[in-house]
């Protein structure tokens, strides 16, 4: 959820058209229950925050302290991803977490997208923290998973540019509308650099944190696509040989899939346009060359060959799953 003039307009995204490929993201549900359950403990010890005492002590025995991260305190960082000051606090974090994490976490892999959360969350920390210290605030505890979920938003957007996000808006009236992640994400993070340049206190917002957790985001998801996994996700790039029959015209210009290898399947995920479903995509194995033939038509044809591993002995293809332009085929080992 996010705000706009002062609270006249509130867009709050509620689900994305972007599905996932494997299984469901038990370590984002994880993260979501492990913030509800702390904050159903805030609510108790602190008389649904009316005792300010005991809200203070929480803040600073479990928050982070810009002075003392700089020091060193790097624990306060996690305990302070989990504490938040209000239900609109923790319910538009959570529902940021809830439609853009499960395709993280789907595509990361569930430990590197525990470990890319916590990252994201230290760094965006040490960002506010800088500037708190710079701005005399050094000694004021922040708490929320705002800073993560930035990360999250940062590299959705590089690995998820064509997703559809679901939006109620309200405004003087309440409607819902798909707006494209490329519009959704960038809007979002142009409000947390307006209001961080005004010096809006927003109740006491760190946007230092949200534009710095945005930044590491995007660059991780950077990352991720240049090393295309690399050694952090099993991601082969597939050297996929592109043929056209000559009896097809006004072929699509080459493309090159990608090849994800689980330990009982291969998936591949190419870029195949003007194509209306998955009925208008054909797949099959080649055993003589190895290869997966992807021929597909509508506006555009395709005849495209790719190399699987050398690993492949006679894969079966068990489904096509085509949405956006995106074509994904399974195959079981």
């Amino acid at each position: 959820m996010f705000l706009t003039k002062r609270n006249k307009i509130i867009m709050f995204p509620i689900h994305d058209d972007t599905d996932r490929i494997h299984g469901r993201p038990y370590v984002n549900y994880t993260l979501i229950v492990i913030n509800a359950i702390v904050f159903i403990w805030e609510i108790k010890v602190t008389g649904f925050f009316t005792n300010e005492q005991v809200v203070a002590e929480i803040f600073s025995n479990y928050g982070v302290i810009p002075r003392f991260l700089l020091a060193g305190d790097l624990v306060s960082v996690i305990t302070s991803m989990f504490i938040h000051g209000s239900i609109a606090h923790i319910a538009g974090n959570m529902v940021f977490l809830f439609v853009f994490g499960d395709n993280i976490e789907d595509r990361f892999g569930r430990i590197k997208y525990l470990l890319a959360y916590i990252l994201w969350g230290l760094l965006a920390a040490f960002v506010h923290s800088i500037y708190a210290i710079n701005s005399g605030s050094g000694e004021i505890p922040a708490v929320g998973a705002s800073g993560a979920i930035s990360g999250v938003l940062g590299a959705y957007l590089v690995m998820f540019p064509r997703a559809k996000i679901f939006t109620i808006i309200v405004a003087f009236f309440i409607t819902s509308i798909r707006i494209p992640a490329l519009a959704f994400i960038p809007f979002w993070f142009i409000l947390q650099i307006v209001f961080a340049v005004m010096g809006s206190s927003g109740g006491g917002i760190a946007y230092l944190a949200h534009i710095g957790g945005f930044a590491i985001g995007v660059g991780s998801g950077y990352i991720w696509k240049l090393l295309l996994g690399g050694r952090l996700q099993p991601v082969v790039k597939s050297n996929a040989i592109r043929k056209e029959r000559p009896s097809i015209e006004d072929a699509a210009p080459q493309i090159s899939p990608e090849i994800i290898e689980g330990p009982d399947y291969y998936e591949i995920i190419a870029e195949i346009r003007g194509v209306a479903n998955s009925s208008n995509i054909q797949a099959n194995y080649e055993p003589e060359s190895g290869n997966i033939r992807i021929i597909a038509t509508g506006s555009r044809k395709y005849d495209m060959l790719v190399k699987l591993p050398d690993t492949a002995i006679n894969p079966t293809v068990k489904y096509i799953h085509y949405l956006n332009g995106i074509a994904k085929i399974y195959l079981t080992k």
